[in-house]
């Protein structure tokens, strides 16, 4: 990616969870008509599932997104396992002042 960036070249990003269907790949076609590059990232993110919500049963087929991802020109696919974006010790805390005063944040 980094010679990419040094050519000029425009990166499209598709992020996904895998499972794909038409619409992600409705997402890539578009992004390599409008860029010259299309990246695709295949991650199940943990931290989006509840305690009682099942990581575990989440449909994944790599393999079968891969070949997918190919079929429409994705030029490149980032598919992480959960520790290499979760380090041990990872922290990180967001504090945006003033915006949980109207959302969510009193409750």
């Amino acid at each position: 990616m980094a010679a990419w960036r040094r050519a000029g070249d425009t990166i499209g990003l598709v992020p996904t969870m895998g499972a794909l269907h038409e619409g992600h790949l409705t997402l890539a076609r578009r992004s390599r008509g409008e860029c010259l590059r299309t990246v695709a990232t295949l991650f199940v993110n943990p931290t989006q599932f509840g305690p009682a919500e099942d990581l575990a049963a989440y449909p994944r087929d790599e393999a079968g997104d891969r070949a997918l991802l190919e079929t429409v020109g994705v030029d490149l696919l980032f598919a992480p396992e959960p520790a290499e974006m979760y380090p041990p010790g990872f922290a990180t805390r967001v504090a945006v002042a003033g915006l949980t005063d109207h959302l969510c944040g009193p409750f």
